[in-house]
């Protein structure tokens, strides 16, 4: 397994604000990013692809490491995370689902659990089933 570190994700980080319509790249808490990406390596916490790749995207996307561009940050270390092990078939997939999810995880319409069962169904490379659709539907039309 191939992980992505602190020095690269920032370089990540930067690129993806640059690339993607721009944002302030300031850090708020480097040491929250930093023990994402060191907790992920650990098999007894995340022993499989999908659960680090969740743990990633959703801490990311949750822990506002930076000023700007945590949500674009987390579908991006989340597709290098896939590069670097890989998983080429999917990524454009990837992306293009984790785009329309990244929002409504950070809106908190979208759990973990959730997003689990997501990457779960991308990484096999399947289309949603009908009814992960509608657990995906519920949960961000849930006005709670």
């Amino acid at each position: 397994m191939n992980y992505i570190d602190l020095t690269r994700a920032k370089i990540i980080h930067r690129e993806t604000i640059k690339i993607s319509g721009g944002g302030e790249d300031g850090i708020i808490n480097l040491g929250a990013l930093e023990s994402i990406l060191e907790h992920i390596q650990n098999d007894d916490y995340y022993p499989t692809i999908e659960e680090k790749l969740n743990h990633l995207v959703y801490a990311v996307n949750k822990n506002h490491c930076f000023v700007d561009g945590n949500k674009r940050l987390s579908i991006t270390l989340g597709t290098d995370l896939l590069l670097v092990n890989g998983y080429f078939k999917i990524i454009r997939k990837f992306i293009t689902e984790m785009e329309n999810i990244s929002y409504h995880l950070a809106a908190g319409k979208i759990s973990k659990e959730l997003l689990q069962k997501v990457i779960i169904s991308l990484l096999n490379d399947i289309d949603f089933s009908e009814s992960l659709k509608l657990e995906i539907l519920i949960s961000i039309n849930n006005e709670d």
